[in-house]
């Protein structure tokens, strides 16, 4: 079962001149799923405080599945894929109030220390947090995980 990071309705100034959601909009809810992940994990900015430690975002694949317009009540969720000392591989979903995925978000976050802006290991009491998610196994990763853009 995901973890559950936010419900909301989209905006009018996330609808483009087609009708549905900007390409951008999609991007800035699974921006705001990271921080609320954040949250989650001990990272909010207290914790980012506390431990000098916050995380990056390296590398994201986003997937259009369906058209989202506005005023539609949307429910951002993720799972981690992976994980090792400092790294996340997630897959943020985005689904409409009936279930339906409309769009997806995979994503590799790194942990890095504020104080040397390098890459380190997520302090313990995140990495105890980071062990709780909701984890899924490679065998059952969802069709938009690990692909490759390209021409077929």
């Amino acid at each position: 079962m995901p973890l559950q990071l936010f419900t909301r309705h989209v905006p009018h100034d996330w609808v483009d001149y087609n009708g549905h959601m900007n390409d951008a909009a999609y991007a800035l809810v699974f921006s705001h799923g990271v921080d609320a992940l954040m949250d989650h994990i001990g990272l909010d900015e207290t914790g980012r405080a506390a431990h000098g430690y916050t995380v990056f975002t390296l590398e994201t694949h986003l997937c259009y599945l369906q058209q989202v317009h506005e005023d539609a009540l949307v429910v951002c969720d993720v799972v981690l894929l992976a994980s090792d000392a400092k790294r996340l591989h997630l897959f943020f979903t985005l689904k409409d109030e009936a279930g339906t995925i409309l769009s997806t978000s995979e994503q590799m976050l790194m942990g890095i220390g504020l104080q040397s802006g390098r890459s380190q290991a997520f302090p313990e009491a995140v990495s105890t947090c980071v062990t709780s998610l909701p984890r899924l196994e490679s065998t059952h990763w969802p069709e938009q995980a690990g692909r490759r853009i390209g021409l077929r």
